[in-house]
């Protein structure tokens, strides 16, 4: 043998799975899970999301019992987005905060049954608008900032007065951080987080997701791109966050979510918070279609994506998968 051979061969710690194991740098469990469920108004409702094959829409008394079951196997959080009918979608969006609303009503329900499960609301306002936006437009369809904020505020509040623990910001408007921590602050809703969609870029892959929430219709062609971020730029991801951060947001949320690991892997070494990321529906939809079509081997596909989210840094991850890992998990 040539005298030069090296001495350290790589593959002796990946001989055998109990060193694999042991060396292993990610992990990864139920613990890093946050379930986005679709919320429906009424009872006994069920509808298929065409866009994205096997998942549904609930209405709340159907919802809670699969909740349930995931909630005794360990998962801690779920993400509530509702499903609203034309008829309270407004100029003003002013269902947003109704105290009886769909999330309000939903929320009181589900922790009366289950307290100690996570409840984490999204602040935004495209599914309360006629123009599909996530906030208040002007006659020319420009959306307004501050106005939205002060309704967005109303939002978050009337959220924390139903008892939700987190609260999301989505909608990507200037000082609404601030604007919902000082309204928290003088309610005396201290424990209250924000999570903030800090870096959420204007992406492609969320077409699924309006179609869920019954948003892309009024969308139409209009684009979000004069609040979202242009998915070309890196840079301003830091300065999104450092003002997020310094008005209170206590968790950040990278969006979407693999194609934008390296803005996680970036925030991660600049920013001392937890960060999480969101497998958005096109995501989804992406490798459901592929393993449908036998194109991928679908188990183990989504649990590789769930360990490069980790890997990137992230403290947790949205994903429409969380049932579906749940029982892999288990079997393993």
């Amino acid at each position: 043998m040539n005298k030069s051979y090296p001495n350290t061969r790589m593959r002796r710690n990946r001989s055998a799975k109990f060193i694999r194991n042991l060396v292993r740098e990610t992990s990864f469990s139920v613990d890093d899970l946050i379930y986005p469920v679709f919320i429906l108004p009424g009872k006994k409702k069920k509808e298929p999301i065409k866009s994205m094959p096997g998942k549904n829409r609930y209405s709340v008394d159907i919802l809670l019992p699969i909740i349930g079951k995931l909630h005794k196997k360990g998962l801690n959080a779920i993400a509530l987005f509702p499903v609203v009918g034309k008829e309270k979608k407004s100029k003003d969006a002013k269902e947003a905060f109704n105290s009886r609303g769909l999330v309000q009503s939903a929320v009181k329900k589900i922790k009366k049954e289950y307290p100690n499960l996570g409840i984490i609301t999204d602040i935004a306002l495209d599914p309360y608008t006629l123009s599909g936006h996530d906030g208040i437009v002007d006659k020319d369809g420009y959306v307004l900032n501050d106005k939205t904020v002060n309704v967005l505020t109303k939002q978050a509040l009337s959220h924390a007065e139903a008892g939700a623990d987190i609260v999301a910001p989505s909608d990507m408007m200037d000082g609404r951080i601030l604007s919902i921590r000082k309204a928290f602050e003088k309610n005396k809703y201290h424990n209250i987080k924000i999570l903030s969609y800090a870096a959420k870029y204007a992406s492609n892959f969320y077409g699924p997701f309006r179609d869920a929430v019954d948003s892309s219709k009024n969308l139409n062609d209009s684009s979000k791109e004069t609040y979202q971020m242009d998915f070309a730029n890196i840079t301003e991801s830091s300065l999104e966050i450092n003002l997020d951060v310094n008005e209170g947001a206590d968790i950040v949320i990278i969006k979407p979510g693999l194609p934008y690991l390296d803005i996680v892997s970036k925030i991660k070494k600049e920013f001392s918070i937890p960060i999480f990321s969101y497998h958005v529906s096109g995501e989804y939809s992406m490798i459901k279609t592929a393993a449908l079509n036998n194109c991928i081997n679908e188990k183990e596909s989504v649990i590789e994506a769930m360990y490069c989210f980790k890997r990137a840094g992230c403290s947790a991850i949205l994903t429409y998968y969380t049932p579906e890992i749940i029982e892999w998990l288990k079997s393993n």
